[in-house]
């Protein structure tokens, strides 16, 4: 993916590039000098160079990501900082940031003393939009990848997509409502509703990972909307939702305070998310980008909305509301079986391209959203789409000739409908299946390495050659051997252990890659 040079996005910024090409300071060897027109004063540069002698044996390297916003001399002024303080700056580049395209990502390393480092965060506060600073020991630095190359990990075209959890402040792309409605969307025409929508898109668009959820004091008006939804839903429950999804709600009931005269608050639900499935909540202002937000559940984040619908039409949304994602995907992502199903559709999906992950999203949809199972020889349903709408719920239940056995391959190619009814619903029957089904359709998409979720650092680790997986492997050999421990252990006091099954469940998942290896060594 080719990326604006520095000059390239300096001249964008700066209108002509005149401000760029006029900055005081250029490089000649291994300093910088001040040019003759420099209106700094000898004084200052005398104090400067005293300063230089002084740090020289406590010089750390450096590494700073800091946004700015496109603007005339957005980028002159941010590096004046830098001039100011006399500090070297070893390397400096550019791209269009990923989360805001009138916003750019400058990456600049630098050679300075910790005090310098102080001052310079001090004074780039006053011009960047985020910051981030990295310091690393003088002994066996190591740079940090270029931002250049991030976006391929030399493997072609591929896409960007998020390495750590933190990263998804740069995939917040929101592709339709947010603050803004469409003419025949329910509040297009109250001006008090639309008010109300643009805080909460402010909130989601100002939140940085890492942050507790700003909690939100909603109107009675917004608490009878919620209650209304919530006392229609509640009453089909019983009779149609899943089993998994039952269970879990009583303790958000407990938990969370969910009732029909209370809108719980993204944070309660945080903390009783991470506990119990490490699934996190992050607040969002529309609907994302299917690229976007199916990184977010590759690292066990849910973008969750904070809004409620309309009061004119409790029963209708043609967006997702709090309704929707309080009542119809909360209980189920406190399922540890349904959330390791989540987050693989979402782990698969990093650096696939637009067509494969438009499949996912798919597939997402007619499973995440409108996806049954069969339990005790009844059809229940999980999907929260379902779950949330009282009407196309009993739809869906009272059109049997509508409901299909899910096939990933079938399924990824039909039609989502937004604002009606599904021509068709997709049954497993267990997630699974349905996680062994997306799987082999994973194994498809075309990307050259594998892709490890590392719970410890939230991060992604990319198994691209021998060495890693070799490492990787290493690691989980402690796993199995704990594993292997517990079996002899419960076996010998316990004659129900079927070691049998579990041992054909760990070798099932080594048959497909003996097989592949074996055809390509043919």
């Amino acid at each position: 993916m080719r990326r604006p040079t520095l000059l390239q996005s300096a001249l964008a910024m700066s209108g002509s590039g005149k401000p760029l090409l006029g900055l005081w300071l250029y490089r000649n060897g291994e300093d910088w000098n001040f040019k003759e027109d420099c209106p700094i004063s000898e004084t200052t540069r005398n104090k400067q160079q005293d300063d230089k002698k002084l740090s020289s044996e406590k010089l750390e390297r450096i590494s700073i990501i800091f946004t700015l916003k496109n603007q005339v001399g957005g980028l002159v002024r941010a590096l004046q900082a830098f001039q100011d303080l006399g500090i070297n700056v070893l390397h400096i580049e550019s791209r269009q940031s990923l989360s805001d395209g009138s916003q750019s990502d400058f990456l600049v390393d630098v050679e300075c003393d910790q005090k310098k480092v102080e001052q310079l965060g001090t004074l780039l506060k006053r011009e960047v939009v985020t910051m981030v600073i990295g310091s690393y020991a003088n002994e066996g630095f190591v740079p940090p990848t270029p931002l250049s190359t991030t976006a391929s990990f030399d493997f072609d075209e591929m896409p960007w997509f998020p390495k750590k959890i933190s990263d998804l402040d740069m995939a917040q792309n929101v592709l339709m409502y947010g603050s803004e409605l469409d003419a025949d969307h329910p509040g297009f025409k109250d001006p008090v509703y639309r008010q109300r929508r643009e805080q909460f898109s402010k909130i989601a668009s100002n939140y940085k990972y890492g942050q507790p959820i700003p909690k939100v004091q909603y109107t009675q008006e917004e608490i009878k909307t919620w209650g209304v939804v919530f006392r229609e839903l509640h009453k089909l429950y019983l009779m149609h939702a899943c089993q998994e999804y039952l269970e879990n709600w009583p303790q958000l009931v407990k938990y969370c305070g969910y009732k029909e005269d209370n809108i719980p608050q993204l944070q309660d639900i945080n903390v009783f998310l991470k506990r119990k499935t490490g699934f996190q909540l992050r607040p969002v202002a529309g609907y994302l980008t299917p690229r976007d937000f199916l990184s977010g559940l590759a690292f066990r984040v849910f973008h969750c909305t904070q809004y409620i619908r309309h009061s004119s039409d409790p029963f209708y949304t043609p967006e997702p509301d709090c309704c929707h994602e309080l009542l119809g995907h909360m209980p189920l992502l406190a399922n540890p079986s349904f959330a390791q199903f989540s987050q693989e559709l979402g782990l698969a999906s990093l650096g696939a391209c637009d067509e494969d992950v438009n499949k996912l999203a798919t597939l997402y949809f007619f499973t995440v959203e409108f996806g049954l199972c069969k339990q005790n020889g009844e059809l229940r349903v999980y999907g929260a789409g379902l779950l949330s709408s009282v009407a196309e719920l009993k739809h869906a239940i009272g059109t049997p000739e509508k409901i299909k056995r899910f096939d990933p391959e079938i399924t990824c190619t039909q039609e989502c409908i937004i604002t009606a009814f599904q021509n068709a619903y997709w049954y497993t029957d267990s997630f699974e299946e349905a996680k062994e089904k997306m799987r082999k359709f994973a194994e498809q998409i075309q990307r050259p390495f594998g892709i490890r979720y590392n719970p410890y650092t939230q991060s992604v680790d990319i198994l691209s050659n021998a060495q890693k997986i070799t490492a990787l492997v290493s690691e989980l050999r402690g796993d199995l051997c704990i594993v292997n421990s517990a079996l002899k252990k419960i076996s010998a006091r316990d004659s129900n252990l079927d070691v049998e099954k579990i041992s054909n469940l760990l070798q099932s998942g080594l048959d497909g890659t003996e097989t592949k290896t074996r055809q390509s060594s043919d």
